[in-house]
C-alpha cells in the first residue's frame, strides 16, 4: 500500500492507496505546528481506522508547498511507518516536460495535478485547482507543461473581504439563491461565487484562444473547486481527488 501526501497552505490531504485504488483520505490543517510524534500517532490512528497494519505500508511520497512542514512530516513517516518517503522535486521522473522559463519554481503540486490530468484525461488540457491560490496550468497534447495563471484563491477573497472590511461578517462560501441580493451575507456570497464563475470562464476563453486550443479539455480539482463547476459550463469534469491521484501515478513512475 502506499501514503501519499498533499501538503498544501491550508490543509494536508493524506491518501491511502491499494494499487491503483484509493481506499481512504483523510485531512489535517497544515498552519497548526507538530512534532513528529503528532503526525506519526495521527498516521497511526488513520491507518487503524482503515483496518491496516503499519507494516502493510510499502512506500509514501510527498508533494508539499511548505518547507517547514517537511522535516518533522519526514521524520514521522520514517519513525512510524518504517519506511523513507520520495519527495516530489527537481530530478523525479513525473512524464510531464515542464517548459517554462524557470522550471524550478513551480510548484509540487501543479506538477502532480499536471501528471494526473495529463494520465487521466489526456492532453491538451487545462487544470485548475482551487486552493489557496486557484492556478491554471496548461499541459499539451505531448505532455509538456508550457504555461500557467495563479489568481487569489476563492478562500482568500473571501478573507480578505471581513478582515479588510470592519462591517463584513465571515461567511459560509456557497452558491446564493440569487445573484440580485438584498441583504449583506447573500450579496458578498454572491460576489465570491459569481465573481469567481466570471474569473474562471473569462480565463479559460482566453488561455484556449492564445494557445489556439478550442478543444482543450478542461479538469478542475481543490476543495471549492466542486461548488465553481457546478456553476459553469467551461469546466468540464471535476476530481476532488486529482492530486492524491497524480501522487500515485509518480510514483509509479519511480519503480
Amino acid at each position: 500500500m502506499l501514503l501519499a501526501f498533499d501538503v498544501g497552505n491550508t490543509n494536508i490531504t493524506i491518501g491511502l492507496f491499494d494499487g491503483r485504488e484509493l481506499i481512504g483520505n483523510f485531512r489535517m490543517t497544515t498552519k497548526l505546528p507538530r512534532t513528529s510524534d503528532e503526525y506519526g500517532t495521527f498516521f497511526v490512528n488513520i491507518l487503524s481506522s482503515k483496518g491496516v497494519e503499519v507494516n502493510e505500508v510499502e512506500a509514501a511520497i510527498i508533494a508539499s508547498v511548505v518547507p517547514n512542514v517537511n522535516h518533522s512530516l519526514t521524520n514521522a513517516i520514517m519513525k512510524y511507518i518504517n519506511i523513507k518517503p520520495i519527495m516530489v522535486g527537481p530530478g523525479i521522473k513525473t512524464g510531464i516536460r515542464i517548459m517554462t522559463d524557470n522550471p524550478r519554481e513551480l510548484g509540487a503540486d501543479r506538477i502532480v495535478d499536471a501528471v494526473g490530468a495529463y494520465e487521466l484525461y489526456g492532453g491538451p488540457v487545462l487544470v485548475i485547482d482551487y486552493g489557496t491560490a486557484t492556478t491554471y496550468d496548461l499541459i499539451t497534447e505531448d505532455g509538456s507543461f508550457m504555461y500557467g495563471v495563479t489568481a487569489p484563491g476563492v478562500r482568500l477573497s473571501a478573507n480578505a473581504l471581513w478582515v479588510e472590511a470592519a462591517k463584513l461578517p465571515e461567511i459560509e462560501i456557497v452558491k446564493p439563491d440569487t445573484i440580485l441580493a438584498k441583504s449583506t451575507v447573500p450579496s458578498m456570497q454572491a460576489g465570491l461565487f459569481y465573481g469567481h464563475i466570471g474569473e474562471t470562464e473569462y480565463i479559460i476563453k482566453e488561455m484556449k484562444k492564445a494557445a489556439g486550443l478550442d478543444e482543450m479539455k478542461v479538469v478542475a480539482t481543490g476543495g471549492l473547486g466542486k461548488i465553481i463547476s457546478e456553476g459553469t459550463d467551461s469546466i468540464e469534469t471535476y476530481d476532488p481527488n486529482l492530486t492524491l491521484k497524480g501522487l500515485q501515478l509518480i510514483y509509479e513512475k519511480q519503480q
